[in-house]
């Protein structure tokens, strides 16, 4: 430490005790004298390095999610489709005079080969709401009518179902517009046979279906094009479109 002394009067020679001078002292600092302090530098701790990666995996999880979502949502709401079609009863009518409107709710799932169709109360008379899938998986198809809460099996007729990727197509395109067929109808007529047990064995769609509700098997008995008159039997009728034409159902008990 160097130490500076500065009298009071300049340029005066004093012949002054020790302590009574009149001066003021400054005290400069040396270099060897500073005391330098360590920067402090604060290491990431383990709590911390957690807490972050906590944060960080948080945030990527949320970010695939939605996006996983979002593919769900469009995957799904493209294989969904409601149809409203127009169809001649009588093949060999006047299409202004004879047509009818078939309204319904088809869903397709690709993977699984399964065509899920409802089909709501019909505006025409002769006609039962049901829930309907061809499973060609299982190669069946179920019935399930709504006005009777049963259940009707039968051995899926892929001659007339269309298999899940061409009713796909066809869907598509009617949706876009770029397809409109001139649908006529073609009636096919099933008789009951016996009563199902256990539907557990058929497969989960039509085991979900028909879960807790009587469930027959049917046996096909005819198809035929256009609808003739019938004799009075004690049927109930489902008309659906799974193809280019509309097919009529009828579930009748046995003679």
């Amino acid at each position: 430490m160097v130490k500076i002394s500065l009298s009071s009067s300049l340029g005066q020679k004093t012949e002054k005790a020790e302590g009574e001078a009149d001066k003021t002292e400054i005290l400069i600092p040396q270099a060897d004298d500073v005391q330098t302090l360590p920067a402090t530098t604060q290491k990431p701790t383990l709590s911390r390095i957690l807490c972050v990666s906590v944060v960080l995996i948080i945030l990527l999880s949320t970010v695939v999610l939605g996006i996983i979502c979002t593919f769900r949502y469009y995957h799904l709401t493209q294989n969904r489709f409601h149809c409203r079609v127009m169809y001649n009863e009588d093949f060999a009518s006047v299409p202004s005079r004879a047509q009818l409107q078939l309204e319904e709710d088809v869903e397709i799932r690709l993977e699984e080969e399964v065509e899920l169709v409802k089909v709501p109360v019909p505006e025409f008379e002769g006609g039962d709401a049901a829930n309907i899938i061809h499973d060609f998986y299982q190669s069946l198809t179920a019935y399930h009518d709504l006005s009777l809460d049963r259940c009707y099996i039968i051995e899926l007729n892929r001659t007339i179902i269309l298999p899940p990727r061409n009713l796909w197509e066809l869907l598509a395109k009617m949706k876009l517009g770029t397809y409109l067929p001139q649908t006529y109808i073609i009636q096919e007529e099933m008789e009951v046979t016996e009563q199902i047990s256990n539907v557990h064995q058929l497969g989960s769609f039509i085991r979900h279906l028909c879960s807790g509700k009587k469930t027959y098997k049917l046996k096909r008995k005819s198809i035929q094009r256009t609808i003739d008159k019938r004799a009075i039997k004690n049927c109930h009728r489902i008309r659906h479109l799974v193809n280019t034409f509309v097919i009529e159902t009828s579930i009748c008990d046995k003679d």
